[in-house]
C-alpha cells in the first residue's frame, strides 16, 4: 500500500513509500532521540542538563519532514511521560514532564515540525540554509524551555534565560552546525543535486 506523495525530504529518498516504512521511521527517530538524551551531563547550579537530544530533534525534522518529524517527537514525549526511562538521565514520568525540562520537551515537537517544513522547502540541500533552519529550530526549543522554566519553576524571564538559554548557546550552536553539515552531505550521497544555492 502506498501513501500520498509527500514533499521531497531525505526520508522520501531512502525509504519505501509505505505506511509501514513511515511508521518505522517515526518509531526509529523517537528511539534515536531517546538514545541521544542519555548523552547527558550537568553543570551546577543549572537545573537543565546538557544532552544530545536537541541534535536528534533537529535531525528528526530534517530527515522526516514536518508531519512525521513532529509525530516522532510526540511519540518520544508521550512515551517518557507515561513512564519509559527515555528522557535525559533515564528520567521519565509526568513529574519530569512538568519539571525543569518540560517546556523543552514540548518545544521538541514544534521544532521538529518547523525544521521539517524548512526541509520540505529544500533548505536542507545546502549548508548555509540548513544551518539557518536548524538554528531556528534550536531557538524554538529555547522559547518553549524558557516558558516552561517560568511556569514550572516560577523563574523570572531573566532567570529563565540566564539558566535555560545562555549556558547552552555554544553547545547548541555546535549541534546545529553539525546537523547543518550532515543533512546536505546525506543528500549528496543520494545522488540528487541541490537545486537551491
Amino acid at each position: 500500500m502506498t501513501i500520498t506523495a509527500a514533499p521531497p525530504v531525505l526520508a522520501s529518498q531512502i525509504l519505501p513509500r509505505s505506511r509501514a516504512a513511515s511508521f518505522a521511521a517515526v518509531l526509529g527517530f523517537a528511539a534515536f532521540t531517546a538514545l541521544a538524551a542519555q548523552i547527558s551531563f550537568r553543570i551546577p547550579p543549572i537545573e537543565v542538563p546538557f544532552t544530545g537530544s536537541t541534535m536528534a530533534v533537529l535531525l528528526t525534522g530534517g530527515v522526516l519532514g514536518s508531519r512525521r518529524g513532529a509525530a516522532s517527537m510526540l511519540l518520544y514525549v508521550l512515551a517518557g511521560a507515561v513512564g519509559l526511562p527515555i528522557y535525559a538521565e533515564q528520567s521519565s514520568g509526568f513529574d519530569t514532564f512538568v519539571g525543569a525540562t518540560g517546556g523543552y520537551l514540548i518545544g521538541f515537537i514544534v521544532a521538529a515540525f518547523v525544521v521539517g517544513k524548512f526541509a520540505e522547502l529544500r533548505w536542507d540541500r545546502t549548508i548555509p540554509r540548513s544551518v539557518v533552519g536548524f538554528t531556528l529550530g534550536s531557538a524554538i526549543i529555547y522559547l518553549f524551555g524558557v516558558v516552561g522554566l517560568m511556569i514550572n519553576l516560577d523563574m523570572s524571564l531573566g532567570g529563565a534565560i540566564t539558566n535555560g538559554v545562555v549556558p547552552f548557546l555554544a553547545w547548541d550552536a555546535i549541534k546545529a552546525a553539525a546537523a547543518g553539515i550532515l543533512i546536505p552531505a546525506a543528500w549528496k550521497l543520494t545522488g540528487e543535486e541541490p537545486r537551491d544555492q
